[in-house]
Protein backbone atom coordinates (compact mmCIF):
# COMPACT_ATOMS: atom_id res chain seq x y z
CA UNK A 1 0.00 0.00 0.00
CA UNK A 2 1.50 3.25 -0.73
CA UNK A 3 1.17 5.36 1.93
CA UNK A 4 2.88 8.80 0.69
CA UNK A 5 0.86 11.48 1.87
CA UNK A 6 -1.08 13.34 -1.28
CA UNK A 7 -0.19 16.37 0.48
CA UNK A 8 2.74 17.78 2.27
CA UNK A 9 3.68 21.42 3.21
CA UNK A 10 6.27 22.29 5.60
CA UNK A 11 6.77 26.40 6.53
CA UNK A 12 4.53 27.51 3.48
CA UNK A 13 4.69 31.08 2.96
CA UNK A 14 3.25 33.22 0.37
CA UNK A 15 3.65 36.82 0.14
CA UNK A 16 1.97 39.04 -2.80
CA UNK A 17 4.51 42.41 -3.69
CA UNK A 18 1.68 45.51 -4.26
CA UNK A 19 4.07 48.40 -4.95
CA UNK A 20 5.07 49.34 -1.39
CA UNK A 21 3.20 47.14 0.32
CA UNK A 22 3.55 43.56 1.09
CA UNK A 23 0.44 41.63 1.75
CA UNK A 24 1.48 38.19 3.98
CA UNK A 25 -1.08 35.87 2.42
CA UNK A 26 0.07 32.90 4.18
CA UNK A 27 2.47 32.50 6.80
CA UNK A 28 3.49 29.04 7.39
CA UNK A 29 1.37 26.39 6.77
CA UNK A 30 1.99 23.03 7.79
CA UNK A 31 -0.54 20.36 6.30
CA UNK A 32 -0.63 17.01 5.89
CA UNK A 33 -3.35 14.91 3.78
CA UNK A 34 -2.92 11.41 3.49
CA UNK A 35 -4.75 8.58 0.90
CA UNK A 36 -8.82 9.07 1.17
CA UNK A 37 -8.85 11.60 3.55
CA UNK A 38 -11.92 14.07 2.71
CA UNK A 39 -10.68 17.47 4.22
CA UNK A 40 -12.56 20.63 4.53
CA UNK A 41 -10.54 23.63 4.10
CA UNK A 42 -12.73 27.16 5.52
CA UNK A 43 -12.00 30.49 6.27
CA UNK A 44 -13.82 33.51 5.23
CA UNK A 45 -12.53 36.28 2.89
CA UNK A 46 -8.91 37.37 3.79
CA UNK A 47 -7.84 33.87 5.35
CA UNK A 48 -5.50 32.79 2.84
CA UNK A 49 -7.87 29.65 1.65
CA UNK A 50 -7.97 30.72 -1.78
CA UNK A 51 -3.87 31.62 -1.80
CA UNK A 52 -3.78 28.08 -0.48
CA UNK A 53 -5.86 26.19 -3.15
CA UNK A 54 -4.15 27.74 -6.10
CA UNK A 55 -0.51 26.45 -4.65
CA UNK A 56 -1.71 23.09 -4.03
CA UNK A 57 -3.32 23.14 -6.91
CA UNK A 58 0.21 23.89 -8.47
CA UNK A 59 -1.64 27.27 -9.96
CA UNK A 60 0.39 29.53 -8.05
CA UNK A 61 4.08 28.91 -6.39
CA UNK A 62 4.87 29.60 -2.62
CA UNK A 63 7.70 32.04 -1.84
CA UNK A 64 8.81 29.81 0.64
CA UNK A 65 8.14 26.79 2.23
CA UNK A 66 7.90 23.25 0.50
CA UNK A 67 5.09 21.37 -1.12
CA UNK A 68 5.10 17.92 -2.00
CA UNK A 69 2.12 16.44 -4.45
CA UNK A 70 2.14 12.57 -4.31
CA UNK A 71 5.75 12.46 -3.03
CA UNK A 72 6.42 15.41 -5.93
CA UNK A 73 8.39 18.14 -4.91
CA UNK A 74 6.39 21.01 -6.34
CA UNK A 75 9.07 24.11 -5.84
CA UNK A 76 10.76 24.53 -8.65
CA UNK A 77 9.06 23.19 -11.73
CA UNK A 78 8.89 25.25 -14.71
CA UNK A 79 5.47 25.96 -15.91
CA UNK A 80 5.48 23.20 -17.99
CA UNK A 81 6.13 20.69 -15.72
CA UNK A 82 3.40 22.42 -12.89
CA UNK A 83 1.18 21.65 -16.24
CA UNK A 84 1.76 18.27 -16.17
CA UNK A 85 1.54 17.55 -12.64
CA UNK A 86 -1.50 19.57 -12.41
CA UNK A 87 -3.29 17.41 -15.62
CA UNK A 88 -2.11 13.82 -14.29
CA UNK A 89 -2.55 14.18 -10.19
CA UNK A 90 -5.47 16.91 -9.92
CA UNK A 91 -8.95 16.75 -10.63
CA UNK A 92 -10.47 20.07 -10.37
CA UNK A 93 -14.10 20.36 -9.43
CA UNK A 94 -15.20 24.67 -9.33
CA UNK A 95 -18.26 26.41 -8.51
CA UNK A 96 -18.88 27.94 -12.04
CA UNK A 97 -18.91 24.08 -13.59
CA UNK A 98 -16.74 25.65 -16.36
CA UNK A 99 -17.97 23.00 -18.84
CA UNK A 100 -17.85 23.71 -22.51
CA UNK A 101 -20.98 25.10 -23.96
CA UNK A 102 -21.40 23.29 -27.37
CA UNK A 103 -19.94 20.00 -26.03
CA UNK A 104 -22.13 17.38 -24.88
CA UNK A 105 -21.40 15.94 -21.10
CA UNK A 106 -19.58 12.98 -22.96
CA UNK A 107 -16.90 15.21 -24.69
CA UNK A 108 -16.76 17.43 -21.89
CA UNK A 109 -15.33 14.80 -19.67
CA UNK A 110 -13.11 13.40 -22.53
CA UNK A 111 -11.20 16.86 -22.54
CA UNK A 112 -8.32 16.15 -20.06
CA UNK A 113 -7.14 13.07 -21.66
CA UNK A 114 -6.55 15.06 -24.73
CA UNK A 115 -3.69 16.56 -22.44
CA UNK A 116 -2.52 13.28 -21.37
CA UNK A 117 0.68 12.13 -21.78
CA UNK A 118 0.47 9.02 -19.52
CA UNK A 119 0.15 6.81 -22.98
CA UNK A 120 -1.90 4.29 -21.26
CA UNK A 121 -3.66 3.50 -24.23
CA UNK A 122 -7.12 3.89 -22.38
CA UNK A 123 -9.80 5.19 -25.25
CA UNK A 124 -10.93 8.50 -23.69
CA UNK A 125 -14.90 7.20 -24.73
CA UNK A 126 -14.33 4.68 -23.04
CA UNK A 127 -12.76 6.03 -19.76
CA UNK A 128 -15.15 9.71 -19.91
CA UNK A 129 -18.20 6.89 -19.97
CA UNK A 130 -16.80 5.49 -16.99
CA UNK A 131 -16.54 8.64 -15.62
CA UNK A 132 -20.10 9.14 -16.04
CA UNK A 133 -21.20 6.03 -14.49
CA UNK A 134 -19.43 7.08 -11.69
CA UNK A 135 -21.53 9.88 -11.21
CA UNK A 136 -24.52 8.17 -12.25
CA UNK A 137 -25.28 10.51 -15.64
CA UNK A 138 -24.13 7.65 -18.11
CA UNK A 139 -27.76 8.04 -19.89
CA UNK A 140 -27.11 12.12 -19.85
CA UNK A 141 -23.92 11.45 -22.00
CA UNK A 142 -25.20 13.42 -25.26
CA UNK A 143 -26.60 16.23 -23.85
CA UNK A 144 -25.07 19.68 -23.36
CA UNK A 145 -24.47 21.40 -20.47
CA UNK A 146 -27.90 24.36 -20.75
CA UNK A 147 -30.09 20.58 -21.27
CA UNK A 148 -28.68 19.48 -18.04
CA UNK A 149 -29.97 21.01 -14.36
CA UNK A 150 -27.18 22.50 -12.55
CA UNK A 151 -26.52 19.31 -10.34
CA UNK A 152 -25.65 17.56 -13.53
CA UNK A 153 -23.24 20.07 -14.88
CA UNK A 154 -21.85 19.83 -11.33
CA UNK A 155 -21.82 16.30 -11.70
CA UNK A 156 -20.07 16.17 -15.30
CA UNK A 157 -17.90 18.62 -13.91
CA UNK A 158 -17.01 15.35 -11.13
CA UNK A 159 -16.60 13.48 -13.88
CA UNK A 160 -14.15 15.02 -15.68
CA UNK A 161 -12.45 15.37 -12.73
CA UNK A 162 -11.97 12.06 -12.42
CA UNK A 163 -11.28 10.61 -15.71
CA UNK A 164 -7.37 10.92 -15.50
CA UNK A 165 -7.81 8.88 -12.48
CA UNK A 166 -6.10 11.65 -10.37
CA UNK A 167 -4.09 11.34 -6.55
CA UNK A 168 -6.49 14.38 -5.43
CA UNK A 169 -9.60 15.97 -5.99
CA UNK A 170 -9.40 19.58 -5.00
CA UNK A 171 -12.68 20.98 -4.78
CA UNK A 172 -13.78 24.96 -4.99
CA UNK A 173 -16.61 26.27 -3.55
CA UNK A 174 -18.55 22.69 -5.22
CA UNK A 175 -22.18 23.82 -4.08
CA UNK A 176 -22.10 27.41 -3.96
CA UNK A 177 -24.28 27.89 -7.13
CA UNK A 178 -26.46 25.23 -6.06
CA UNK A 179 -29.65 24.85 -3.98
CA UNK A 180 -29.93 23.07 -0.63
CA UNK A 181 -30.90 19.69 -1.98
CA UNK A 182 -28.90 19.78 -4.82
CA UNK A 183 -25.70 20.86 -2.82
CA UNK A 184 -26.73 17.53 -0.47
CA UNK A 185 -26.76 15.55 -3.42
CA UNK A 186 -23.08 16.64 -4.50
CA UNK A 187 -21.95 16.59 -1.11
CA UNK A 188 -23.17 12.17 -0.60
CA UNK A 189 -21.39 11.78 -4.31
CA UNK A 190 -18.18 12.84 -2.67
CA UNK A 191 -18.25 11.16 0.29
CA UNK A 192 -19.68 8.18 -2.12
CA UNK A 193 -16.45 8.65 -3.86
CA UNK A 194 -14.40 8.98 -0.57
CA UNK A 195 -15.51 5.76 0.55
CA UNK A 196 -14.08 4.27 -2.77
CA UNK A 197 -10.39 5.90 -1.58
CA UNK A 198 -10.44 8.76 -3.58
CA UNK A 199 -8.76 11.74 -1.46
CA UNK A 200 -10.75 15.21 -1.36
CA UNK A 201 -10.09 18.75 -0.48
CA UNK A 202 -12.78 20.82 -0.59
CA UNK A 203 -12.53 24.56 0.07
CA UNK A 204 -15.77 26.49 1.76
CA UNK A 205 -16.71 29.31 3.83
CA UNK A 206 -19.93 27.05 5.08
CA UNK A 207 -19.41 25.55 8.04
CA UNK A 208 -22.60 23.11 7.41
CA UNK A 209 -20.85 22.01 4.32
CA UNK A 210 -17.50 21.61 6.37
CA UNK A 211 -19.36 18.86 8.31
CA UNK A 212 -19.76 16.66 5.25
CA UNK A 213 -15.91 16.39 5.71
CA UNK A 214 -13.72 13.87 7.79
CA UNK A 215 -11.14 16.59 8.68
CA UNK A 216 -11.65 20.31 8.96
CA UNK A 217 -8.72 22.72 8.42
CA UNK A 218 -9.63 26.50 9.65
CA UNK A 219 -7.87 29.36 8.54
CA UNK A 220 -6.85 33.28 9.59
CA UNK A 221 -4.79 35.38 8.72
CA UNK A 222 -2.84 33.04 6.79
CA UNK A 223 -2.04 30.91 9.56
CA UNK A 224 -4.15 27.58 10.33
CA UNK A 225 -6.13 27.90 13.47
CA UNK A 226 -7.79 24.48 14.01
CA UNK A 227 -7.08 21.13 12.06
CA UNK A 228 -9.20 18.24 14.07
CA UNK A 229 -11.46 15.38 12.65
CA UNK A 230 -15.32 15.84 12.81
CA UNK A 231 -16.67 14.95 15.85
CA UNK A 232 -20.29 14.87 14.51
CA UNK A 233 -19.90 14.54 10.45
CA UNK A 234 -22.72 14.72 8.56
CA UNK A 235 -24.27 11.62 6.59
CA UNK A 236 -25.17 13.01 3.24
CA UNK A 237 -27.49 10.28 1.95
CA UNK A 238 -29.60 10.55 5.24
CA UNK A 239 -29.77 14.22 4.93
CA UNK A 240 -31.44 14.02 1.39
CA UNK A 241 -33.84 11.18 2.68
CA UNK A 242 -35.03 13.64 5.66
CA UNK A 243 -35.18 16.41 2.81
CA UNK A 244 -37.27 14.55 0.55
CA UNK A 245 -39.39 13.77 3.41
CA UNK A 246 -39.84 17.47 4.28
CA UNK A 247 -40.32 18.37 0.58
CA UNK A 248 -43.20 15.70 0.53
CA UNK A 249 -45.34 17.49 3.02
CA UNK A 250 -45.09 21.02 1.77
Amino acid sequence: MNDTPVIRTEGLTKVYTMGATEVHALRGIDLTVGRAEFVAVMGASGSGKSTLMNIIGCLDVASEGSYELDGVAVRGLDRNQLADIRSSKIGFVFQGFNLLARTTALENVELPLLYDRSGNGTSPRQAAMGALERVGLADRFSHLPNELSGGQQQRVAIARALVTEPALLLADEPTGNLDTHTSVEILSLFQDLNDQGITIVLVTHELDISQYAKRIVALRDGRVIRDSGVAQRRDAAEDLSRLGRLEEEI
